[in-house]
């Protein structure tokens, strides 16, 4: 069984803390499917952060907010399940 993507997302969010981002979990907002994370790296553009439960991949409405993130060069988008960043 895999870890839950609620354990995922509090081991990535102490690591990211560790290495000096300020992070903010996007639990409620007014653009359904966005990243449930949002890392701001020291001086570096946002990072937004899907989390997953191993082996499963974003919704489509998802891949659509990432791609508009990107496209709109706002920030980086990764998807991560406790082992991986897909870029």
């Amino acid at each position: 069984m895999s870890l839950l993507e609620s354990k995922i997302q509090a081991k990535l969010i102490k690591k990211l803390e560790a290495d000096g981002y300020y992070v903010i979990k996007l639990s409620v907002t007014n653009k359904p499917g966005i990243p449930d994370l949002l890392a701001l790296p020291p001086g570096c553009m946002a990072e937004f952060y899907e989390v997953k439960q191993l082996g499963k991949k974003p919704r489509p409405l998802q891949e659509f907010r990432m791609n508009e993130i990107k496209k709109g060069n706002y920030g980086k988008t990764y998807t991560h399940d406790g082992t991986t960043k897909e870029f």
